[in-house]
């Protein structure tokens, strides 16, 4: 029996379900090398498309390998393989590619995104692309490292002033970590308890330079207004008030009002005590009227001083003092008090004097006694005159001595009268 030679037979085919790997078959980490193979059985051997289920249907290869050199990102996805020939088509099931990576840098926002509060609720908000998810911590730029918080948010349910400043938020997983760009929150506030003072901060003297300066915390800036009592001064966004040459008339209790859009706030009270010497003193003696011998004087002295001003009294001519203090009593007044006295007040700012004259007058009853003599000196002239000429008549009618003689005495009487009269008045006035 002889046999015959061999028979090739070579049936054609299209491709069959192809088969997909990936290489490594471990995670994949961003920036690796990374192959896809595809391989399917056919005859003819089968021409290889890859393509990615992105809705883009433009081929990535039309190798039998998909070679990713460096893989990112943006690479993770469904993968496809197409095996072809002139018998037909099959595509293969679908590779997930899941491209591991650290977070991308972190996007930070802020709601409400309008101007910020105090006293309202804000939202800092914290993301970063990542695979695996990153987890978020964040940070306040004020040296203090201790986190605010390890969420994607920070929550300020009722944000206040101190919260103001520029916050970070750190992404992290196990393949790296990023830190955000800073984010700036500026907290809006009204004015706190404004802080007033003087200077200089020692004795302020009349005529001296001062300056009161208020200053208070507050966002955005404050307004301030100073008030003497209730009395408006000065409006402006600087809050010093300046008394180049600051006057007795300036002393008093100072205020100062804070202001914003979001509230006012007045200060505490500050006091200004102006010193300065005595101004010229004011002087007075008691009783008003004119000073009878051996009568009680009183002379008063006041001057408007800071600090209050001693008091020192002076005779005129003389230099040692009369008396001190306000007032200077004279139990006896004598002629000799007749003189000029002068009060000066004094203090450590400086003195001023005053001058009061003193006048030594006569009494009521001395004043009484002066009329009455001079009433009776008077009267007692007009009786001699008209004795004289009664007496001259009488010569004249009468030659006879005997009616003369009466006459002489009568006349010498009264001589003699007028003679007591005016010794007597001489004996008062010695008195």
């Amino acid at each position: 029996m002889k046999e015959s030679k061999s028979i090739s037979i070579d049936v054609k085919y299209g491709p069959k379900l192809p088969s997909l790997s990936v290489s490594p078959s471990a995670e994949i980490e961003e920036g690796s090398s990374v192959t896809l193979s595809c391989s399917s059985d056919a005859n003819p051997a089968a021409n290889y498309t890859w393509y990615k289920e992105d809705g883009n249907l433009k081929p990535l290869s039309e190798d039998p390998q998909l070679v990713f050199s460096s893989i990112q990102s943006s690479d993770s996805g469904q993968y496809q393989c197409r095996a072809q020939n002139k018998l037909g088509m099959k595509e293969s099931k679908s590779i997930s590619i899941d491209v591991k990576y650290g977070p991308k840098l972190p996007s930070v926002s802020v709601s409400p995104s309008a101007e910020i509060e105090e006293g309202s609720s804000v939202t800092l908000s914290c993301s970063s692309d990542a695979n695996p998810a990153a987890n978020y911590t964040w940070y306040k730029e004020d040296g203090n490292l201790k986190p605010l918080s390890e969420d994607p948010q920070l929550v300020f349910s009722s944000i206040q002033s101190s919260d103001s400043g520029q916050y970070q938020c750190r992404a992290q997983n196990k393949l790296g970590m990023k830190e955000s760009k800073s984010i700036s929150i500026d907290v809006k506030y009204g004015p706190k308890l404004p802080s007033v003072s003087v200077s200089p901060s020692a004795e302020i003297e009349e005529g001296s330079s001062v300056t009161l300066t208020c200053s208070s915390d507050a966002n955005p800036a404050a307004n301030y207004t100073w008030y003497k009592e209730k009395q408006q001064l000065l409006q402006g966004t600087e809050g010093s008030y300046h008394f180049t040459s600051i006057s007795s008339e300036d002393r008093g209790i100072y205020y100062c009002k804070s202001e914003n859009q979001h509230g006012h706030i007045m200060s505490s009270s500050l006091s200004v005590d102006v010193q300065y010497g005595p101004k010229l003193p004011s002087v007075s003696v008691s009783p008003s009227a004119e000073i009878e011998e051996g009568s009680s004087v009183t002379l008063s002295c006041s001057s408007d001083a800071n600090p209050a001003a001693n008091y020192t009294w002076y005779k005129e001519d003389e230099d040692s003092p009369k008396a001190s203090g306000q007032i200077f009593t004279i139990t006896d007044f004598r002629s000799e008090h007749h003189r000029n006295y002068y009060c000066e007040a004094q203090n450590s700012r400086g003195r001023h004097d005053s001058t009061l004259h003193l006048t030594v007058g006569a009494g009521n009853s001395r004043i009484i006694m002066t009329i009455i003599r001079s009433t009776l000196v008077v009267l007692l002239l007009i009786y001699v005159i008209l004795l004289n000429l009664w007496t001259r008549k009488k010569k004249a009618l009468s030659s006879t001595t005997e009616a003369h003689d009466p006459v002489e005495i009568e006349y010498k009487n009264v001589s003699d009268t007028a003679a007591q009269t005016e010794d007597t008045e001489e004996q008062e006035d010695l008195v």
